[in-house]
């Protein structure tokens, strides 16, 4: 047994590609982890929508949503502000206040009243557009310019 000698130093060679096999594996376990849970994230306050024939509104980049529940709270986003206090919280969103725009999102069953004061409260916060966000009318009398409705997307129509 003699100890190897020359230029293989053993029979050792270094490596000098990466095996990117395992971060291709951890990559795939991401994607489908931002895949399930990023639907997840899109939940906000569970209402009743009312249904309506208007024609979607595509929206390229997230907006500020006030939401209205059965309850008559308000929340913007997923976080409850007393109505007392919107138009303060409204005036010191940056986002809402850098996009002049806020989407509605109210329950069939909250009163019209109420529903007026939330949009007034914008307004008083320098707010120039509130969307309506409305769930598509379901039935044989729903056409959308001769499109079908698209099931499970709310439409949003602009005020």
């Amino acid at each position: 047994m003699g100890m190897g000698g020359g230029k293989g130093g053993g029979g050792r060679t270094t490596m000098s590609e990466i095996n990117v096999t395992p971060m291709v594996d951890v990559m795939l376990v991401l994607l489908i982890i931002f895949m399930v849970t990023a639907p997840l994230i899109q939940q906000g306050v569970k209402v009743n929508l009312p249904e309506t024939k208007a024609a979607p509104v595509e929206a390229t980049e997230k907006k500020v949503v006030l939401s209205i529940d059965a309850g008559r709270k308000v929340y913007i986003g997923d976080a409850e502000v007393p109505l007392e206090e919107l138009e303060t919280k409204l005036a010191a969103n940056a986002k809402a206040q850098a996009d002049k725009e806020v989407y509605l999102h109210a329950d069939r069953d909250v009163p019209y009243g109420v529903v007026v004061e939330v949009m007034a409260a914008a307004q008083r916060a320098g707010i120039a557009n509130v969307g309506m966000i409305t769930e598509p009318a379901t039935g044989s009398k729903a056409s959308n310019s001769g499109k079908a409705p698209s099931k499970g997307k709310p439409k949003e129509a602009k005020r």
